[in-house]
């Protein structure tokens, strides 16, 4: 065992020096190398920390949300439906929501309005936002924080993202186009906090009398309901209930709400993966073309070295530990890249692609979240396809006659 040790030891000495003297070509090869891994993980570690993210925050979501649907669209929910749901068995409670979207011409983007529970005077409610955990388990992010912000008639409190993009700030005026013409300007009352800026970006807080003179909606409607059920375990049975009772009314519960994110954050990745998988395809050809193509200088290399003693078994161990070494660095140096990238930079190369094209951008800081599996698909993608691409190769110039390679000029 001691003398294999010391073998293996001789055989690599050997092979960092041999990677020395050609040392313009493998940095080249390496240097693509880690391009590829850095890519790759790059993509891996935003889908998967931005997946995980939106699972915190969407767990303190309702558990069943209600809306009405007319000719397959989203309408505004009667406050009479109310009490037929209240009435169903192993419904806690119901909560009606005012929310909707507004189109802000000056800097071509969308803003999300919503008034927040117990702040609509025609139907005042009891409930706050969602910033524990219900469960004991799994922690749950909030889904906006206040900051100590007051809402009142006549004021907005806003989300990061807008504040950035329209360059304002407490206690600055908002003017807005109401459904009728006329011109409304709100006093910015406070910023949500950047924690929840993946969710409240876009955000803004508005009092429900402030938004049903914006939009024109009566006291006898509002945009949709929240359901909270007694026995989480029941909440597709409410749901089907909700839907028996109340057939052009449409539940959604929350689980739904997270496989939708998890199949856009895959459909995003998998996208970006698909993509450069031609550049993947590219370097193993390379990769190929690099191990079989052997130079005039390293035929000589290998006939010198058989010619001394060397077995084919001990060229086949160099080229290993040569090719090892070339991976292993590359992938080591690609993850640590893409980790820095994506955690510390925000994901900066590829951050239009895998948030989303929009005028207002999510400003926020992920969570590391890296697992054993990720680098493990990470390294079945990367380093495995090198190495099958190389063995074949290594085992033809292993296999070269002495004498032969030792005459190859290389013309």
């Amino acid at each position: 065992m001691t003398h294999w040790i010391e073998k293996q030891r001789y055989i690599i000495d050997f092979t960092l020096s041999s990677l020395l003297r050609r040392k313009v070509k493998n940095f080249g090869l390496l240097a693509l190398y880690t391009l590829i891994v850095f890519i790759l993980a790059s993509t891996m570690f935003f889908t998967y920390a931005i997946k995980k993210e939106a699972a915190l925050i969407l767990n303190g979501a309702p558990e069943i949300v209600v809306q009405k649907i007319v000719a397959g669209r989203h309408d505004l929910f009667p406050l009479a439906y109310v009490e037929t749901i209240k009435n169903i068995r192993g419904v806690a409670s119901v909560e009606s929501r005012l929310w909707g979207y507004y189109y802000d011409s000056l800097v071509s983007a969308n803003y999300t309005l919503l008034t927040p529970p117990g702040n609509d005077a025609a139907k005042p409610s009891a409930k706050t936002t969602v910033v524990e955990n219900d469960s004991g388990g799994e922690a749950v992010k909030p889904l906006f924080e206040l900051n100590g912000a007051k809402l009142e008639p006549g004021t907005l409190i806003i989300g990061n993202g807008i504040a950035r993009l329209r360059a304002i700030g407490k206690d600055d005026y908002m003017p807005f186009r109401a459904f009728d013409g006329k011109v409304l300007n709100f006093r910015i009352a406070g910023v949500l906090s950047s924690q929840s800026e993946l969710v409240s970006s876009d955000l803004m807080l508005i009092t429900g009398e402030d938004f049903r003179k914006l939009f024109g909606i009566d006291n006898s409607h509002v945009t949709d309901l929240t359901v909270v059920v007694n026995n989480p375990s029941e909440v597709a049975m409410v749901a089907s209930k909700i839907k028996k009772h109340l057939p052009d009314a449409r539940p959604i519960i929350r689980d739904e709400i997270l496989r939708t994110y998890d199949s856009i954050f895959n459909w995003r990745g998998g996208m970006m993966i698909v993509i450069f998988s031609a550049a993947v395809l590219a370097f193993v050809i390379f990769a190929w073309d690099k191990a079989s193509g052997l130079s005039a200088g390293e035929r000589r290399e290998i006939g010198i070295l058989k010619a001394v003693g060397w077995e084919t078994s001990d060229v086949i161990q160099m080229k290993f530990w040569e090719g090892a070494m070339i991976s292993l660095t590359a992938f080591f140096t690609g993850v640590i890249l893409a980790y820095i990238h994506v955690f510390f930079t925000g994901s900066i190369v590829f951050e239009p692609a895998l948030k989303g094209w929009s005028s207002l951008y999510p400003n926020f800081e992920l969570t590391p979240f890296v697992n054993l599996e990720q680098l493990t698909t990470l390294f079945f993608l990367t380093v495995v396809p090198y190495t099958v691409a190389t063995i074949v190769p290594i085992w033809r110039a292993a296999t070269i006659d002495p004498d032969s390679a030792m005459r190859f000029t290389g013309e």
